[in-house]
């Protein structure tokens, strides 16, 4: 059995109290919050407010991912809304450890997201500062769109990393995510599969979740 974060970009967020309602009577591991901010990727999704009701709705651990540029600004003010786990991106944290440690210091786990063309390698060093590592498995921006297959090869990489440097962070994976594929992922060695489209245009969103753990 593996851990589903449900993504609320998929959601309709005029019942965003339904939404969150729903996911807290499944076995959901976490609310996924996508943080895009126009810039770092083409898309704006959602801020602080809508974080701020999530949170009073949620009784699910808050996960979320920071598509940003400065992502370090914001960092306290994501810990006082009630975010658990806070993953920022390689491509945007020059001092990507600096960066982790700060998050830890602040009392939520720390997490690293690489898009499609970034090689695991790269993540040789700030694996020891991480609770979590993201895979992300489409080009992030937006929601619905197909899983990139060469992501199977990353997630197995990341795993024999892990293995080898004896470490315990959880890998994660978002994009493309449905019932078909769940489980060829977590045998490539994923904890956490991120699913969003899948889950809210299902006619029943609650089987569909159960359906990908």
């Amino acid at each position: 059995m593996g851990k589903v974060s449900v993504s609320l970009l998929s959601s309709d967020f005029a019942h965003l109290a339904d939404s969150c309602k729903m996911i807290n009577q499944t076995n959901a591991w976490s609310i996924h919050l996508d943080i895009m901010d126009g810039v770092f990727v083409p898309n704006i999704s959602y801020g602080f407010p809508f974080i701020e009701a999530v949170s009073r709705y949620s009784k699910k651990p808050l996960d979320a991912h920071l598509m940003t540029v400065a992502p370090s600004r914001y960092y306290q003010r994501y810990r006082d809304l009630g975010i658990n786990w806070l993953t920022v991106h390689w491509e945007t944290c020059p001092h990507l450890n600096r960066d982790l440690q700060e998050i830890r210091r602040l009392g939520m786990k720390s997490g690293i997201a690489v898009n499609p063309a970034t090689p695991v390698s790269h993540l040789e060093q700030a694996v020891h500062y991480a609770d979590l590592v993201l895979i992300m498995s489409v080009n992030p921006g937006f929601g619905g769109q197909v899983f990139i297959p060469e992501s199977l090869e990353k997630i197995s990489e990341l795993k024999e990393m892990r293995t080898r440097k004896d470490l315990d962070f959880l890998i994660q994976v978002d994009g493309g995510i449905n019932d078909t594929n769940a489980s060829e992922l977590y045998k490539h060695g994923a904890d956490i599969l991120v699913a969003g489209n899948c889950v809210f245009q299902a006619e029943d969103p609650a089987a569909a979740i159960e359906a990908i753990i």
